[in-house]
């Protein structure tokens, strides 16, 4: 949990904090979402996404200097040097993330917007929408979720939190879809009933981002046990 008293705000050590858990969230997680990509694309999701984090987390500045534009800047051009699908897609939603704030921070009400910009950059750009199995489908959901919360007056700490449950839910719904793009559109009803990892990576990133501010109780992937083993 970051040791900021702003609650309100996405500091530049709160973002800080958000970010380094979610990189060590995601090595935890990473050998099973590589088998999720084995089974239903060609195995590399893990190793490009774990490089991207590699290279935002080298590119940090430190915490103590860190602001949230410098931290999800960062972050946004680590992904966006990684090779493969996701990697810029993510990029450019963090980007657009970034460019959401003030030199102070981010209210809830500016990162929902953040967030929302990004979710329309990297569908105007790939195409994808809810039910086509990809990350879309865990960050639609989660994107209204933090909208609505920080729309009707909820602090971060909630907004980040309803992002994560609808996030969840979302990437637990690509079990049930059969892809209509990317590699996993390849093998069709074989990858029934796999999760899809990019959904399950932004479960993983909301997640991350509601225990850095208290509002997620537990370990981030404890779901992700329990539906993957």
């Amino acid at each position: 949990m970051s040791t900021d008293l702003n609650t309100d705000l996405v500091t530049g050590h709160l973002a800080f904090d958000w970010i380094t858990r979610f990189a060590t969230d995601f090595a935890t997680a990473q050998e099973r979402l590589t088998e999720l990509d084995r089974l239903a694309g060609d195995g590399d999701f893990g190793t490009n996404i774990a490089s991207a984090l590699r290279r935002a987390t080298d590119k940090l500045p430190d915490r103590e200097i860190a602001s949230f534009a410098t931290v999800f800047g960062a972050t946004s051009r680590g992904f966006l040097a990684t090779g493969g699908t996701s990697g810029p897609l993510f990029g450019m939603w963090l980007r657009d993330i970034s460019r959401s704030g003030s030199p102070a921070g981010a209210s809830a009400t500016e990162l929902a917007a953040g967030v929302a910009t990004g979710l329309a950059t990297i569908q105007k750009l790939g195409g994808a929408k809810v039910g086509d199995n990809t990350m879309i489908d865990a960050l639609s959901p989660a994107t209204d979720a933090l909208g609505e919360t920080a729309g009707q007056g909820g602090s971060l700490a909630a907004a980040l939190g309803a992002a994560a449950v609808a996030a969840r839910a979302g990437a637990e719904s690509t079990a049930d879809l059969v892809a209509s793009r990317g590699r996993a559109s390849y093998v069709g009803e074989l990858a029934r009933g796999v999760l899809d990892p990019g959904a399950v990576t932004i479960a993983l990133f909301f997640e991350s981002g509601a225990a850095a501010v208290g509002a997620f109780e537990g370990r981030p992937l404890e779901w992700l046990d329990a539906v993957v083993g």
